[in-house]
């Protein structure tokens, strides 16, 4: 009877209505029906988003940046077509003392209140149990008293919320580790991971209303999609036996790119490939199974520092593609936005090609090889081609502001190369006057997908200057000229990398350093110098023109001598 509510019950939650009626023949479903039940019931999360660094944030909603989520902002997240939001809640220090473990009631009320916002707005929501983690953490050391802290705070969000619709998800518990080590698979780990999902599902289950049947979502450890992982929470998953459960992981895309070390510079095949592999494993030792997989947040590791530090166009060929095979794989995504994604003070999005980018259904975006040509001042301007990548779409029209391009004239599409005629590049550069920087920006438009931005540039060969300063605050004064800094090498001149990551001679952008174009330098940051030992050390900077500038720092102690090779 059990069996038969639970496939019942995700049918009706697929309708939206849950009084409707339901055909005869529901009464003879199997358990791989009622798991495609489920399933459907997860494809209606996509696309979804994350309303980051707000409940998440232990010492306050607005401690993070973000201003007071209000429901203007929830509503426009609806209004802007994302049908899913996962409200990630920290609830350390809401929490009273042992027994009881009481969570503040105004608390409870305030998140209450965003979750029915949500809910009145459409949208499909997931509650979790978020930074907790961080105490979660020492089960080696507290496992009696963290499962009863655990245990007792599920309780009571089960019991506060027990009567809302099935379109309130629980998340069991974000990114769940016990070590510093991300990539440690200790056995004990994961049965700690077994015994608190253990704990959630039966405490969930017999809180009354409808926790008999919600969905109820269990990450792997870390929420990476290992093969270990993946088959781990597996196991539990088949232990719990339950038609209403769904797995989730996180994907923030193959590391070197996603920080920008290492060169990785660009999405390549070795980008592709990861996105291939956790995305094939997650589909294989779930969905082929029946059971769903919730890619509950997506981005990109360098967003934290900066937006900027992966280049643009190589970005938004990421979350193109990531948005394409998550969906060829049956798997929702939900965006990860700490605020720096959708402005929510001004209620609209930072990056429109993002945003064009990831809602895209049914298909691919197109873009080419790369989104820049750059023109070198006073050097011979000759057609410049790029490769497009269709993805099986058709090129409609290319537009300057408003005003469409003239193919034959202007632009030429021969197989797969766009070709920009040099008369026509030759004008832009005439009314820019000399202007370095993007002095024209080209608008691709195509029969399905995003539209596609390519940036005309005039450059000149960036400038670096002689100066001195500390280790605590160098910076060199540039004259970037209209180009852009794609990476930096450090070595030393006696041999071997220098600064971070010392396994490569690129280094990461933004955390060794970072160029600021408004105010002319690029910084050599503490961090880089708290692992450089002093002597003489030659860095190279890369542009994304194809510059290549030298330039030598002399580190003693906290003095820094900078010399220019120009």
């Amino acid at each position: 009877m059990k069996a038969l509510l639970i496939g019942v019950t995700a049918l009706l939650v697929l309708t939206g209505n849950f009084l409707c009626s339901v055909p005869l023949y529901a009464a003879e479903q199997d358990m791989s029906t009622e798991r495609s039940a489920m399933q459907m019931y997860v494809d209606n999360l996509h696309p979804g988003w994350n309303l980051g660094n707000t409940f998440d944030a232990p010492a306050g909603e607005t401690a993070w940046g973000n201003p007071k989520t209000t429901k203007e902002l929830i509503d426009a997240i609806a209004v802007n077509g994302f049908r899913s939001i996962r409200i990630p809640v920290t609830w350390d220090r809401r929490i009273g003392s042992a027994p009881d473990y009481k969570i503040d009631p105004a608390f409870m009320e305030r998140v209450a209140e965003v979750v029915d916002w949500s809910l009145d707005a459409g949208m499909y929501v997931m509650l979790n149990m978020h930074h907790d983690t961080s105490w979660i953490f020492h089960m080696d050391k507290n496992y009696d008293e963290i499962m009863a802290r655990y245990s007792a705070v599920w309780k009571q969000i089960a019991d506060h919320f027990k009567d809302y619709p099935l379109t309130l998800m629980f998340e069991g518990l974000n990114e769940p580790r016990f070590s510093d080590d991300w990539g440690e698979d200790r056995p004990e780990f994961f049965e700690y991971i077994d015994a608190l999902y253990t704990s959630f599902h039966e405490i969930v289950r017999q809180s009354g209303g409808n926790n008999d049947v919600r969905p109820l979502v269990f990450s792997t450890m870390t929420a990476a999609p290992t093969e270990v992982r993946l088959q781990k929470l597996a196991e539990t998953m088949d232990k719990l036996n339950d038609s209403n459960i769904i797995a989730t992981i996180h994907y923030y895309g193959y590391y070197p790119f996603s920080v920008n070390v290492a060169g990785a510079t660009k999405f390549d095949n070795n980008v592709r490939l990861d996105i291939v592999g956790a995305f094939e494993r997650a589909h294989r030792i779930f969905v082929s199974r029946g059971i769903p997989v919730i890619i509950g947040e997506f981005g990109l590791l360098g967003f934290d520092k900066h937006v900027n530090t992966i280049q643009r166009g190589e970005m938004l060929k990421f979350f193109e593609y990531v948005t394409y095979y998550a969906q060829e794989k049956e798997m929702p995504l939900m965006l990860w936005d700490n605020g720096q994604h959708y402005q929510r003070r001004q209620l609209k999005w930072a990056d429109e090609g993002l945003y064009n980018v990831i809602m895209v259904t049914g298909g691919r975006s197109s873009y080419t090889n790369s989104d820049s040509i750059f023109l070198r001042k006073g050097q011979e301007i000759k057609n410049r081609s790029l490769l497009l990548e269709l993805n099986g779409n058709e090129l409609v029209s290319i537009t300057l502001g408003e005003q469409p391009l003239t193919e034959g004239t202007e632009y030429t599409l021969t197989k797969r190369y766009l070709t920009f005629s040099a008369e026509f590049l030759k004008g832009l550069v005439e009314k820019a006057c000399d202007r370095y920087g993007t002095i024209a920006t080209l608008t691709c438009h195509f029969s399905h997908g995003a539209p596609w931005d390519v940036h005309i540039i005039l450059y000149d060969m960036p400038v670096m200057e002689d100066t001195e300063g500390r280790t605590g605050r160098f910076r060199i004064p540039t004259a970037f000229n209209g180009d852009r800094l794609a990476t930096m090498e450090a070595v030393y001149t006696e041999g071997g990398n220098a600064g971070p990551n010392d396994w490569t001679s690129y280094k990461e952008f933004n955390l060794a350093f970072r160029p600021n174009y408004e105010d002319g330098y690029i910084e050599i940051t503490p961090a880089f110098f708290k692992e450089t030992h002093d002597g003489e050390v030659l860095l190279r900077m890369h542009f994304w023109s194809g510059a290549i500038v030298e330039y030598y720092l002399e580190k003693q102690g906290a003095a820094v001598v900078g010399k220019s090779t120009q």
